[in-house]
């Protein structure tokens, strides 16, 4: 069964705002200049890209969810619906930046040529995503209570979180002097339950369960991973492992 996650803009802003609250790291890292113009790959609803706006780039976002660009929109942001892997820029940017988004686009290879054709010569492309071990706590739970109900947990697991080899391979294949790249182990306390981390971020091993049956999978995976990740004041914390790059495109390649 086809993976399947939708973004709603209200929901995300509820369980997920850390997202964005925690990408000044990377953000520092791109060290946006005035009058850069850079991509945002994966916007979401525009949190970061605003930050860039302010900094006085000119900035273009694009993310897959029509939800998500339609509330950057609405912030006044110049935003739109693209597929990563089919970028429709060529030489556009001085910069293109990206965080916690890359690990859901598994055509890796598609989509770093995707970037590569967007660049200007001498660009950069600098991003945050999972990384290595990321979740995994989570991803376990979350696919062996499938197994227990006779389900390929493992058929319907959303996420690509590579090693620094890999992913630094499949930037240097594409082209790009990779600049720095390593992975972060980065727990993250989350904002409620657990329940709403998964009802937001892992939608696609809850297909096929409604009412009773989901409520019982969601609570099972809940039991499971309470004494790993839940605090003793309560706190919900995700065990989180970050990659974070920064690749440039050669300024005598085109």
């Amino acid at each position: 069964m086809p993976a399947v996650q939708s973004w709603d803009p209200t929901t995300y802003a509820r369980n997920a705002r850390f997202v964005s609250d925690l990408g000044s790291p990377v953000l520092a890292l791109l060290a946006p200049r005035p009058d850069e113009h850079i991509l945002d790959l994966g916007c979401g609803d525009g949190a970061l890209t605003s930050k860039l706006v302010e900094l006085g780039c000119k900035v273009v976002g694009i993310d897959s969810s029509a939800a998500q660009v339609e509330a950057a929109k609405n912030a006044g942001l110049e935003v739109c619906v693209t597929n990563a892997e089919a970028l429709p820029f060529s030489e556009v940017f001085d910069a293109v930046f990206s965080n916690a988004v890359l690990h859901w686009i598994k055509q890796a290879d598609a989509m770093l040529a995707s970037v590569w054709r967007s660049l200007r010569g001498g660009g950069r492309f600098v991003a945050e995503c999972g990384g290595h071990g990321c979740v995994h706590r989570i991803q376990a739970a979350l696919v062996q209570a499938l197994e227990r109900r006779g389900i390929d947990g493992r058929a319907r697991i959303p996420w690509y979180f590579p090693t620094v080899e890999d992913y630094g391979a499949r930037l240097e294949r594409a082209g790009f002097q990779v600049d720095s790249i390593m992975l972060i182990d980065r727990p993250t306390p989350l904002p409620g339950d657990i329940t709403g981390w998964l009802e937001t971020f892992a939608q696609s091993f809850l297909q096929g369960l409604s009412g009773s049956e989901r409520q019982a999978y969601l609570e099972e995976v809940r039991s499971a991973l309470k004494p790993e990740l839940c605090d003793a004041n309560g706190v919900w914390i995700a065990d989180y492992v970050r990659l974070r790059f920064s690749a440039k495109k050669p300024a005598e390649q085109r």
